[in-house]
């Protein structure tokens, strides 16, 4: 099933995206998300209905995709405003004209009603040419939205006026400063909301920044002399050869091939020193070189970079709704309908009930109209955690999905694999014992076997004890969790592992690994490896939070114990094998809700099965792919950020929604008893979206440690 991600434009709320995400439903396509903040639209292909029809259906609804190649976009007609801010700086002074009227001394000639609908009538047909388009869109996909109350408020008033003017039924029935005040001053809220929602997508926005850059490009001519010459890098394909400067920025992924410079990966990993990188060594596009120069070779581009790629697992993750948000969806699809017949009452209980007047009857439904907010509920969940993301991103951690972030408030207990997570996994061999077995053959056996395994040890021995004489194995097989089983041209079956054969006269103390000839010990090496610096502190930082912490490992129960005393962790589970550690994990989340932080292959089903799976960025690929969260520094040294974040944008969501729900609870009634006028509402209809992207926006700067 091809996955397509378009951009859409033209998404102002959270009903835009409920009407577009209706509209795949329909034509039946799978995994649909849509995420109005960022205008990102995924979905996964079936059907009969080709790209080309769908964008013309989501063009039908009033928006458009705008990065698809095979789809011609649609030729939009001419228009004399590109933005709301043109729009109300184009009514005001139509609006404020209009309103001088009301002052205590008249302006004669503004007395006659058809001078007033003269006046209005530009704001009018400006209001009507946005809201009125947007709210007959809506009404066509099935899920209305805030421009139907907008519309039909501003209608309702110029309409109204409008009899009053024909009639000549005076001054008493003419309220064309209400329409042109609600369409004026709501183009003002809608332009400052924009502005605000727009900020909580700051620190995404960076990184996306990141991805268009110029390169210098080394090219040979005929007599193979070096050419430089500046290229986009998007140009640029794997293969070619680049030259970097000092203070320029990594155009894409690449290799040093000459050089050594130092580079700032703030921007991928939140660390600000900069890491000195020489020949061999891999650069991020994105990261900036602040000393030295260095020619590279390409390695990836376009959307296989590593940047591109975090940028795809945070739109995923925007894309995704945690369960929380699901009520305000709900609300939200049905909530204009509500509105209007809480319009309709408003009207029917003021006039007949309490014996208001028609027009008095009038401006109140108008009011409850146009306070009422349904973009505020849809915009509490995606603002808090576009800016939860953001500020994770630029700290280096990654979440798959936003339900990780919600998630993250219920963890208790904390279990963390041994190496390569709290140790370095930088490992040197300290003795070994090759028994009767000459030392280079012993070596040769080891290095053999474990140059097929990508764990970190294998890659400590086969760096240390290299050799050009390997043997060529009739069967190689990788035991997840104990080690590598080797089969010889001659039968013979060597088996290097943690598993201690105890069938040697004096072998009490555990080693790192046994090496085997046909289930006969041969031999032992020992290994050791330093433990992180910032391990002590995450784990106390733990404690100080009341999260129990576990140490779960394939390693001997010694080597976990030295390094569980050392660091101060509760509980030690030892000589795990992958089997093992899936099962504690299914126990542990049985009692708590449980964070598993972890980096090899053998960590990958536990990573899968706890509550919330955490992965280094220098992890397997299969442990980053199995983990919901991945920690882009090469330490664990950002673990209390990402769960201090994982909180705190849960509770912003929280606040968003309260706030979103006490709005409206509020405003409707106070509007329906008359205590609002329909041109303070409109202001503040607009602005209460503002009150919640300025709270979201708080996450960036808030304390959550």
């Amino acid at each position: 099933m091809e996955k397509v991600e378009w951009k859409v434009e033209g998404m102002d709320c959270t009903n835009c995206a409920l009407t577009i995400s209706k509209y795949l439903n329909k034509e039946g396509l799978q995994n649909v998300k849509v995420n109005f903040i960022g205008g990102d639209v995924s979905f996964g292909m079936t059907g009969n209905k080709s790209k080309e029809q769908l964008a013309k259906g989501i063009a039908g609804l009033g928006y458009t995709v705008s990065n698809e190649p095979g789809i011609p976009i649609k030729k939009q007609p001419f228009k004399l405003f590109s933005n709301h801010l043109q729009r109300f700086l184009f009514c005001l002074p139509f609006t404020a004209v209009l309103m001088l009227h009301m002052l205590p001394w008249h302006i004669h000639f503004l007395m006659d009603p058809w001078i007033q609908l003269a006046i209005c009538l530009p704001v009018y047909i400006v209001g009507m040419g946005y809201f009125g388009v947007s709210a007959i869109k809506s009404l066509r996909g099935g899920v209305p939205n805030m421009n139907v109350l907008i519309a039909i408020g501003a209608t309702a008033a110029f309409i109204y006026s409008l009899i009053g003017t024909i009639g000549n039924y005076g001054m008493d029935y003419v309220f064309y400063e209400t329409t042109a005040t609600i369409i004026t001053l709501v183009f003002l809220g809608e332009w400052v909301e924009h502005r605000s929602v727009a900020t909580t997508q700051k620190e995404l926005n960076k990184l996306a920044g990141q991805q268009k850059v110029m390169a210098n490009m080394i090219a040979f001519d005929d007599e193979h002399k070096e050419n430089i010459f500046p290229v986009e890098n998007n140009q640029l394909r794997v293969g070619d050869l680049i030259l970097i400067k000092s203070g320029e920025q990594v155009p894409t992924d690449c290799k040093i091939l000459w050089g050594d410079a130092h580079v700032n990966e703030a921007l991928l990993t939140g660390e600000s020193s900069p890491v000195r990188k020489q020949k061999k060594d891999a650069l991020i596009g994105g990261s900036l070189l602040t000393d030295g120069t260095v020619k590279a070779q390409v390695t990836a581009t376009g959307k296989d970079t590593v940047l591109s790629n975090i940028l795809n697992l945070v739109k995923q993750a925007q894309g995704e709704k945690p369960p929380i948000q699901q009520l305000a969806d709900k609300i939200s699809a049905i909530f204009v309908p509500v509105v209007l017949s809480i319009s309709v009452l408003t009207f029917f209980i003021n006039h007949f009930a309490f014996n208001v007047d028609a027009t008095s009857s009038l401006m109140r439904s108008i009011a409850v109209l146009v306070i009422s907010c349904p973009c505020a509920m849809g915009l509490a969940t995606p603002a808090a955690i576009a800016v939860g993301l953001g500020r994770a991103a630029k700290n280096g951690i990654l979440f798959r999905n936003a339900k990780s972030l919600e998630l993250f408030k219920n963890i208790r207990t904390v279990v963390f694999d041994k190496t390569g997570t709290l140790t370095k996994g930088q490992f040197k061999i300290s003795s070994f014992d090759a028994g009767n077995m000459p030392e280079e053959d012993f070596k040769c056996i080891i290095f053999s076997l474990e140059k097929y395994s990508n764990h970190p040890l294998a890659k400590a021995i086969t760096t240390e004890w290299k050799t050009n004489n390997a043997i060529a194995w009739k069967q190689i097989d990788e035991i997840k969790g104990v080690g590598m089983l080797g089969k010889d041209a001659e039968g013979d079956v060597y088996q290097l592992g943690n598993n201690n054969p105890e069938n040697r006269e004096g072998n009490t103390k555990p080693h790192t690994a046994y090496l085997t000839k046909n289930n006969v010990l041969i031999g032992w090496l020992n290994m050791d490896d330093e433990i992180r610096e910032e391990a002590k502190e995450v784990i106390n930082y733990l404690h100080s939070k009341n999260i129990k912490t576990i140490l779960l490992s394939g390693d001997s129960l010694e080597r976990c114990k030295k390094v569980a005393d050392t660091l101060g962790i509760d509980e030690v589970y030892a000589q795990q094998k992958p089997a093992d550690k899936l099962q504690a994990i299914e126990k542990l989340n049985n009692i708590n809700p449980t964070a598993m932080v972890g980096d090899g292959i053998n960590d990958a089903p536990a990573l899968a099965k706890a509550t919330i799976g955490i992965s280094m960025s220098d992890a397997s690929q299969l442990a980053m792919q199995s983990a919901q969260v991945v920690l882009m520094n090469k330490g664990i040294q950002r673990l209390p950020l990402a769960l201090g974040l994982g909180k705190h944008t849960f509770t912003t969501i929280k606040q968003n929604l309260f706030w979103a729900f006490i709005y409206n609870i509020v405003a409707i009634p106070v509007a329906a008893v008359g205590l609002l006028h329909p041109g303070v509402a409109a202001l503040a209809m607009g602005f209460s979206d503002v009150v919640l992207a300025i709270n979201s926006v708080r996450l960036n700067f808030k304390k959550v440690l």
